[in-house]
């Protein structure tokens, strides 16, 4: 037999918590009481709010995993203002487009062709210079294209837009 006098009722869950009509919740001022309620034939009896435990979650089953939160994502910006915010960003800048290391290389692998496999050494301001020049053109030649697209009733660039650029410029500022 267990430690309980018999007869004694079982209860099932937590007891409920009393209050004693004398304690005062510390959130409540003295001056801030209610008056006692006065009992009236019409009025059903306060009920008393019972304490509740919370729900038990049942065990994660391979099924189902905790819902993982989405990491920030980057801002989207709408089409065409990605664009429009790079072309302000180099019309304002002075600095080269193309990186120096890249463009050196292709400068030495042109000329070892055209030398016959003989290599030149070359000084960083005649590759700068060469760098500025090529730039220089390139940006024109574009510039010029999109003129030609613009002019065919299209805002897309199309390898037929430089060629046509090219022939017009003619000879020497076409290069060939």
């Amino acid at each position: 037999m267990t430690g309980r006098p018999q007869g004694a009722a079982r209860r099932r869950g937590p007891t409920p918590r009393r209050r004693s009509p004398l304690r005062i919740s510390p959130a409540v001022s003295p001056d801030r009481r209610r008056p006692p309620a006065r009992a009236s034939p019409e009025r059903s009896p306060v009920r008393r709010r019972t304490i509740t435990r919370p729900r038990r979650r049942s065990p994660i089953s391979p099924q189902r995993r905790p819902r993982v939160l989405p990491t920030p994502q980057r801002r989207r910006f709408r089409p065409g203002t990605r664009a429009l915010m790079e072309i302000r960003k180099y019309q304002k800048s002075t600095d080269l487009l193309i990186r120096k290391l890249p463009f050196s290389r292709v400068v030495r692998e042109v000329a070892a062709r055209f030398t016959r496999g003989i290599e030149f050494r070359w000084q960083a301001s005649a590759l700068l210079a060469l760098q500025e020049a090529s730039e220089a053109f390139l940006v024109l030649l574009l510039e010029d294209s999109y003129l030609c697209a613009l002019h065919a009733k299209r805002v897309t660039l199309f390898p037929k837009d430089v060629q046509l650029a090219r022939k017009i410029r003619g000879i020497q500022e076409g290069l060939g």
